[in-house]
């Protein structure tokens, strides 16, 4: 068994949680300097997999940041002692929104307030990308939010159950993309009065993730990179080449393109962190 191999070579090897699968994507770096020990942490929306890196598309958030790198440790306090109720580290999480204790009232907390202000008349606006969306709890959501007149889009590649009815308020705009890249990425924007909430995940929106399995959904928190990945986000809502409409008739047209103006976004992406001056 490769636990055994590992452990041989002197790899400490964590079996995690009963009935639990561990599909976070966390790194934990520790560095001597100075006589003082300095962590860096890595949260992912995909698997840390030399092969799926070449043909997935995925975000990677790479800080030292005390309360995340907190935050990550108590996960692994939990996967290290899961004889122990696990859910006493998950729950003590402050910054990060984990699975399975806390995530999915967390993201209707977020919803609730983007309800709020569109009711109050001011702007309230959310994007959310996910690989899948089927969680009932969360679907009613975002009817809710729809029907008090939140600006709501989607980017959902797979499973996409939700219905967008025109009764709403507001209708949610949803697409798939389906590119020579897997879209894998899960990334949650929410406007939250301007300071704009943005949070990437490992997590979708499905019942299995959020009651299931431990995942782990982190804010992120310098202006640059947040305005860099709203950028990404409006970049494939834009895309008229490779996006299919979700709606409930379940045709998956692709969106109606201006031939004098493809907008193909994973290409327009390429070109764009191309460009970045880092």
């Amino acid at each position: 068994m490769w636990k055994d191999r590992f452990e041989l070579e002197g790899v400490k090897v964590l079996l995690g949680i009963p009935n639990k699968k561990v599909h976070a994507k966390l790194c934990i770096i520790k560095k001597r300097v100075n006589n003082r020990t300095i962590q860096y942490g890595f949260i992912s929306t995909g698997n840390f997999n030399e092969k799926t890196a070449k043909i997935y598309g995925d975000h990677l958030l790479m800080t030292s940041n005390r309360a995340i790198m907190a935050d990550i440790n108590k996960v692994f306090l939990a996967l290290n002692k899961p004889k122990v109720d696990p859910t006493i580290a998950l729950k003590s999480c402050k910054t990060l929104m984990v699975c399975p204790v806390f995530m999915r009232e967390k993201i209707i907390a977020h919803i609730d307030k983007e309800i709020e202000e569109a009711k109050a008349g001011r702007k309230a606006e959310m994007i959310i990308k996910v690989n899948s969306l089927s969680d009932k709890t969360l679907i009613l959501k975002l009817y809710e939010a729809a029907n008090a007149g939140v600006d709501t889009k989607m980017i959902v590649r797979g499973i996409y159950c939700a219905v967008n009815q025109k009764e709403f308020k507001k209708k949610i705009y949803a697409i798939s993309i389906v590119d020579e890249y897997l879209e894998h990425a899960r990334v949650m924007y929410f406007y939250n009065k301007g300071a704009e909430n943005m949070y990437i995940s490992s997590a979708d929106w499905m019942t299995r993730n959020l009651d299931y399995r431990i995942e782990a959904a982190t804010p992120i928190l310098q202006k640059n990179l947040k305005k860099e990945l709203k950028e990404l986000l409006e970049i494939q809502l834009e895309d008229n080449v490779k996006a299919r409409i979700l709606d409930k008739n379940m045709r998956n047209e692709y969106v109606e393109s201006d031939k004098t103006d493809p907008k193909r976004s994973q290409i327009k992406t390429y070109n764009y962190l191309k460009d970045q001056k880092y």
